[in-house]
């Protein structure tokens, strides 16, 4: 009894394919887990360029928040000065008003000598 070459070149076949199988099986997860691993540096890559871009801002609302602050000082300084000289100037209306009354009653008490006398 002799094999018919068809069967040999079956078996053969079946063999080959057997072997490059258990290659694919076994390179499959290898290729995998490369893929994996990029695609996880990629990610990590976007969150520390996520997280710096977070942290600028951060130090741009502070840079921006003590401006005003600062902002706000100088316009404290200015309104305290432009109260002070209201004030001044007030005071000094008053002060006009108080000398030009103590003069007209002056003038009237003169008038008032006049007449008498």
């Amino acid at each position: 009894m002799s094999i018919p070459p068809f069967q040999v070149t079956i078996e053969a076949l079946t063999k080959t394919i057997m072997k490059y199988t258990k290659l694919i099986i076994l390179a499959f997860p290898v290729l995998l887990s490369v893929g994996c691993n990029k695609e996880k540096a990629a990610i990590e890559d976007q969150k520390d360029a996520t997280q710096e871009a977070i942290e600028q801002r951060k130090d741009a609302v502070e840079d921006s928040a003590e401006a005003a602050k600062d902002q706000a000082e100088k316009n404290a300084d200015v309104n305290k000065a432009v109260i002070e000289a209201d004030k001044d100037a007030a005071q000094a209306q008053l002060e006009a008003e108080k000398k030009k009354a103590e003069a007209a009653a002056e003038a009237e008490k003169a008038k008032v000598d006049a007449v008498t006398e």
